[in-house]
Formats: structure tokens, C-alpha cells, sequence
């Protein structure tokens, strides 16, 4: 359970539900500055912390504004941040949204090393 007792995926649960081809939101709580150390590829909306922190729902991609059913796991360096937007949207109304636990860095050590790590 992550710090904000939010429901959670496991980095293999997030490689499985990336290989099913689920339609599903990856949304990335990094700042801009961390994809260039790390990222998932192709599929990953991002969207920092700092903006939804200054911006709040104005922040939100439309594909996520238009849809509070829409299947979202959030994900951010260690899983922290991530926990924290996840807890957000379902305050706000997104009950489908989840956080990717132990974030990108444990998605590197248990599912693929080659995704950099810092």
C-alpha cells in the first residue's frame, strides 16, 4: 500500500496491462526534466505535479477532463507523487484512476532494466 492508501498496480500488473493492449491512460506526475533519465516510451500522457499543483482540474489532458470513468494509472519516480494525484482525481471524482506503486524505478528493477534509472 502506498502513502496515501490509494488502490495501486504492481510494476508487473502496469507490463501486463501495457502488453494486453487495455485502452487505459498512463499518466506521468514528472517533471519534464526526468524523461530524459527515464520514461516508458510511446502511450504516456504527461502531465507534472507542479502544473496540476498551480492549475488544478485547467491542468487535466482533455482525454481525462471528458472522462471521469476513464482507466488511469499514474505514475511518477517512486511512486509518492503518483500517490498523491491519484488521490486527488478520485477526490475529484476519477474512481477508476490507480497508482503505479514503487513508480518508474521499480518498474526498471523488476520489469525492465533497460528504462533508466536516477
Amino acid at each position: 500500500m502506498n502513502p496515501f492508501g490509494v488502490p495501486g498496480i504492481t510494476p508487473q500488473e502496469l507490463a501486463q496491462k501495457r502488453a494486453s493492449g487495455d485502452t487505459f491512460i498512463l499518466l506521468d506526475v514528472r517533471e519534464p526534466y526526468e524523461l530524459a533519465y527515464a520514461n516508458l516510451g510511446e502511450g504516456v500522457t504527461l502531465l507534472p505535479l507542479s502544473d496540476l499543483a498551480r492549475r488544478q482540474l485547467e491542468a487535466l489532458p482533455p482525454e481525462i477532463a471528458a472522462n471521469k470513468e476513464a482507466d488511469i494509472v499514474v505514475l511518477c519516480h517512486h511512486g509518492n507523487r503518483s500517490a498523491q494525484v491519484t488521490a486527488w482525481l478520485h477526490h475529484n471524482g476519477w474512481v477508476n484512476a490507480v497508482n503505479a506503486d514503487g513508480g518508474i524505478e521499480a518498474y526498471a528493477i523488476e520489469v525492465d532494466p533497460s528504462v533508466g534509472r536516477y
